[in-house]
């Protein structure tokens, strides 16, 4: 039987990461893991506690005290904090303004990070993320960093927004992605960075379809060169 790989997508804010890891995983009958959601559904429950999200000793204390899970249901991935179904709620300005904050924090990227590893050890996955390629599995077998432009990517995260019922200007969006990627990228630990041996795909001009598909055939090229 043929091993199934380990795919890593990686990128900045709204270039695409998700949908097009989720859809990709359909297609090669993968398990997807968005790991943006454990940090997420982490980032809720420091919101829920009332903690300080710039007491950094709190907030590890708080994501270790909880639990967080991803489970499959009716063939999609659902996250789960202490067995609460949050999927929805973690998709909110509010969480966005301060998830950076949250997943700069080693020990709290420790814990989530060992989590993702063990959901990934038998291979079969799509996990998208920011720092996949880089620390959480360095050693995939295909990864992808995907980049898209900054107006495009304001656009697609308004156009998610608006079907939450949040309206919010382009510019709004544009400074909220902006400011994120500033964090993410100049974090201390597990900083988004494209690794020396991922594939970059810019998505800005391409549908989603288009660059699943263009992923895709570089997974089939792997899996047949392994045969």
């Amino acid at each position: 039987m043929q091993k199934k790989i380990r795919i890593a997508i990686d990128g900045p804010a709204a270039s695409g990461k998700s949908t097009t890891a989720r859809l990709l995983s359909k297609k090669l009958g993968y398990l997807y893991i968005d790991t943006g959601a454990m940090y997420r559904a982490a980032t809720l429950a420091v919101l829920r506690a009332g903690i300080d999200v710039n007491d950094e000793q709190a907030v590890e204390r708080c994501v270790r005290e909880n639990k967080i899970t991803l489970r499959i249901k009716n063939g999609e991935q659902r996250t789960y904090l202490n067995d609460e179904d949050v999927s929805d709620l973690i998709r909110t300005p509010e969480i966005n303004n301060v998830i950076s904050i949250i997943s700069s924090y080693p020990k709290v990227r420790q814990i989530l990070i060992e989590q993702q590893r063990a959901l990934a050890k038998e291979g079969g996955i799509v996990m998208d993320g920011r720092d996949i390629g880089t620390v959480v599995l360095p050693d995939a077998e295909l990864k992808v960093f995907l980049v898209a432009g900054l107006e495009e990517r304001a656009r697609r995260r308004q156009k998610d927004l608006e079907k939450q019922g949040i309206h919010l200007s382009l510019e709004e969006i544009k400074e909220e992605i902006a400011r994120r990627d500033k964090l993410d990228s100049e974090r201390d630990m597990s900083p988004l960075r494209k690794a020396p041996d991922a594939r970059e795909l810019d998505t800005t001009n391409l549908t989603v379809e288009q660059q699943v598909e263009i992923i895709y055939n570089w997974a089939q090229e792997i899996l047949k060169a392994r045969e």
